[in-house]
């Protein structure tokens, strides 16, 4: 039987969305993305097609507006509540409307609602954004273009937009995609790289500033799109000025003119000022359901759980002697391997090691609030300043009270995020280490985890950089009134981008100075950029929008008005205010537009279709017994059910009926059951009673309503508790051969030295007596001739790998310096000849 995402007509045939059509224009290290969904109405009733689809979480919507049958409709902002009534009263009356909306509760979802498209009627709908661009460990600015949107996890009682999604695989994804890129920076474009096939990169001019660039024909959009831009001088800092809107009052945030500053320094003192010995840990694990997931769909992919077992393995080994650390698991429950933060020893990492071998994602659901309030409800070690890690695959559904929480606690620690697997919600991710001053950053596809967490280890463990200033000096008359706020903390390959307001009148041929000083250690730096005040010409209102986008996200996520201190309506209407005057969608505001110039009224029942983009196909299974309830429905209830409840006398509200579509994963099972697995004659409101029930259900127990019931044989001892022999019996090949790097980095004792034993010479393919007698007769001590060993062999057959063992190899090399004298140039020359390489002393900072 064939399988479609989302709703289908109760003929089975295809949903109505047809075809999606982006555009990116990348100038610096903002984009500007144009994306087209063309819709056609196949069936012989008219149908409001409800999109919901994911978005990178600081993405600015600027522009929506649709086409239908060649008139324009051209869409307004207003407050939700007032767009949705609007929204509502155009439906009743027959007419033709377009809702997109933000979810409540997370910036990187929405809802687009095409309603009363007549039968056989075609429909464009176009929505323009711009967006911040994330730099990546190597230098690279990464654009997404998300198209898997997990469920998010909710509380009991709440009500969550992404809850109805069904699982589709990604043949099944109905629509096509088209996908073109034009880049452009100052400092020229190197190269592109993708996770899809594209088509060669086209320069547009001998200097190579500009380039463009499509994804080959026949693109499946069944995994998120993502660019890698590299540009020949990224760290070179920009500034560009850009003129008001001359429609916009004068002195308001859209009247003047802006700056826009993209700083990316290097911090070259950085490299080598020693790393501190001094910090408390803190690894806050992901272990509900969803992390026993593949980390993408290609095949023999690890689980996420176990990348981030050996991610643990990794850090532990990695972490100072002198520190204190302490890991926690989370799910529906959480669990902390000690009772408060212990001190990195031999005995605390060994036990630390043996927990982290024994977890699973056997924790349920993804409730992140209680351990954070756990871990911040005990007080932090002086003298060792708090560094929290996160990893979560980010399927939640209170993200902002995750974030308040974070930010809560920002006085007192710093927060590093880590988003795994395709379709981790951008919203959390980022917004927590926004929130706490850390660093985010996103594992997806064939990304290793383990060098983007020591990335942030390394952010971790350098000295802060401190008192931060921005200076403008600019003609006289002329003031800087900043937009974004200095960031409280800067690291090395981190990106800042800063806005600025400019009031008061100037000569545009006059030239302004931004400086931002800091201090590293005790050393003091400074950067400067001169800029032109002429208003550059080929930025639109991207920078406007951006700064508008950015006051709102700080006032959404905690922010104050002046002289109204943090009441939340006198902020909700400064968010109002903002987002109508910038044209900017926020929670509180939605575009809408109807069609005024329909001569009649749309005729006939009106039928919801519900859309979807493709989903992780096992991104909520569990360790249960999958039920064989329908699917390929929101909730996977019966089509003619929803019919009826949609279709229901007017004393049912409609928006009640889409309250009950979008609620929790809190419905009573027994109860849903019998309303999918009842007869079509079904009360319509007893059906909308079943949908919005809430109490007291086990997301476990919902699971056996809305997945299906394959689960893959790599799966099988973890959905069953079948141990790898009997699943090998059953066809799968035998478990990969272990990771030699990952044995040797586990054999490591917390001081950083090796013993001497078979277990590490079989990394070496090498027997353990003739190990021992080609040690120097001058070494007494096997340790230091098995430290030697382990650096050799990582520098000459794992150098490649190097940005993941580097702080381990560091804390070996101490160790090893101080306990080898005058013998360690032997030892070196001596393990070369054992293990064929050709190590140079000074590869080893000898």
């Amino acid at each position: 039987m064939r399988r479609c995402c989302g709703l289908v007509t109760l003929r089975n045939e295809p949903v109505p969305l047809k075809g999606i059509s982006v555009q990116l224009k990348v100038q610096g290290f903002v984009a500007d993305v144009c994306s087209t969904l063309s819709y056609e109405n196949s069936e012989s009733s008219p149908v409001e097609a409800v999109f919901v689809f994911p978005m990178e979480e600081d993405s600015s919507v600027y522009d929506f507006h649709a086409e239908i049958g060649g008139v324009k409709i051209q869409a307004e902002i207003q407050e939700k509540q007032e767009a949705r009534d609007t929204y509502d009263d155009a439906l009743s009356s027959g007419q033709q409307a377009f809702l997109l909306e933000e979810s409540d509760e997370s910036r990187d979802v929405f809802r687009l609602s095409v309603g009363s498209l007549p039968a056989g009627q075609k429909a464009t709908v176009c929505l323009s954004y711009v967006t911040e661009l994330a730099v990546e460990a190597d230098g690279a600015l990464r654009y997404c273009l998300p198209a898997i949107l997990n469920p998010r996890y909710t509380p009991a009682g709440a009500q969550s937009l992404t809850t109805p999604v069904s699982g589709a695989s990604g043949e099944s994804v109905p629509y096509s995609l088209s996908f073109s890129a034009h880049l452009a920076s100052p400092s020229g474009v190197a190269q592109v790289k993708s996770n899809c096939d594209l088509t060669p990169l086209e320069y547009l001019g001998d200097d190579k500033t500009q380039a463009q660039v499509s994804l080959s024909p026949g693109h499946k959009f069944d995994r998120d799109v993502e660019l890698l831009v590299y540009y020949s001088h990224p760290h070179q800092p920009t500034a560009i000025v850009e003129g008001g809107l001359a429609s916009a009052t004068p002195g308001s945030l859209m009247g003047d003119p802006l700056v826009m500053v993209s700083l990316y320094p290097e911090f070259i003192a950085a490299a080598s000022t020693p790393q501190s010995s001094y910090g408390e840990f803190i690894f806050l694990v992901d272990r509900s359901g969803s992390m026993g997931c593949p980390m993408s769909n290609e095949k023999a992919e690890p689980m996420r759980i176990q990348s981030a077992q050996d991610t643990l393995l990794l850090l532990l080994k990695s972490l100072p002697l002198g520190c204190f650390f302490n890991i926690y698991g989370f799910g529906s429950h959480f669990e902390a391997f000690f009772p408060e933060s212990v001190e990195y020893t031999q005995q605390t990492m060994d036990s630390a090691l043996g927990k982290v071998k024994g977890m699973g994602a056997d924790f349920g659901g993804t409730e992140i609030l209680e351990p954070l309030k756990d871990i911040y409800s005990k007080a932090c070690r002086p003298g060792h300043p708090r560094q929290l890690f996160v990893f979560t695959d980010g399927e939640v559904g209170n993200t902002k009270d995750v974030i308040n929480e974070v930010k809560k606690h920002a006085g007192t620690h710093r927060c590093f995020t880590f988003g795994i697997g395709e379709g981790a919600c951008t919203a959390l991710i980022k917004g927590m280490a926004r929130a706490g001053s850390g660093h985010p950053e996103f594992i997806t596809g064939k990304d290793r985890m383990q060098p983007k967490v020591v990335q942030s280890l390394r952010f971790a463990l350098q000295p802060a950089v401190n008192n931060i200033v921005l200076n403008w000096d600019v003609p006289a008359g002329l003031e800087v009134v900043p937009v974004s706020e200095t960031p409280k903390v800067l690291f090395r390959g981190h990106r800042s981008i800063l806005y600025a307001q400019l009031k008061g009148k100037f000569d545009e041929s006059a030239v302004g100075l931004a400086s931002l000083q800091y201090s590293l250690g005790d050393e003091p730096h400074k950067t400067e950029i001169s800029f032109k005040l002429q208003s550059d010409k080929h930025t639109g209102l991207t920078t406007h929008r951006l700064a508008a986008r950015t006051l709102i996200c700080s006032l959404e996520e905690g922010g104050s008005v002046e002289g109204e201190g943090g009441d939340k309506e006198k902020v909700k209407e400064k968010v109002v205010k903002i987002s109508t005057e910038a044209r900017v969608i926020s929670t509180h505001t939605a575009f809408i537009a109807v069609n005024k110039d329909l001569n009649q009224a749309v005729q006939g029942p009106l039928i919801q279709r519900n859309m979807r983009p493709q989903m992780m196909q096992y991104s909520t299974m569990k360790r249960m017994k999958m039920s064989s309830c329908a699917i390929g429905t929101p909730l996977g209830i019966q089509p003619r059910l929803m019919q009826q409840c949609m279709m229901s006398s007017p004393g049912i509200q409609r928006r009640l009926m889409q309250q009950g579509m979008m609620s929790s994963r809190g419905i009573q099972p027994r109860l849903m059951q019998q309303c999918m697995m009842s007869s079509p004659g079904i009360q319509p409101r007893l059906m909308q009673q079943c949908m919005m029930s809430s109490p007291g259900m086990q997301r476990r127990l919902m699971q056996n309503c809305t997945m299906s019931a394959g689960i893959p044989l790599m799966a099988l001892p973890q959905f069953t508790g079948l141990p790898n022999t009997a699943v090998n019996q059953c066809g799968e090949t035998g478990p990969d051969k272990e990771d030699p790097m990952l044995t040797l980095i586990s054999l490591q004792k917390a001081d950083g030295s090796w013993e001497l034993n078979e277990s590490l010479v079989s990394v070496f393919e090498k027997e353990e007596q003739e190990a021992i007698s080609k040690m120097p007769a001058e070494v007494s001590d096997r340790a230091v001739w098995a430290t030697v060993l382990a650096l050799l062999w990582l520098h000459g057959f794992k150098a490649e790998l190097k940005e993941e063992w580097e702080f381990l190899a560091m804390k070996a090399l101490s160790w090893v310096k101080a306990q080898a004298g005058a013998s360690l140039k032997l030892c070196l020359e001596a393990g070369n000849r054992l293990l064929g390489c050709k190590v140079e002393p000074q590869t080893l900072d000898l």
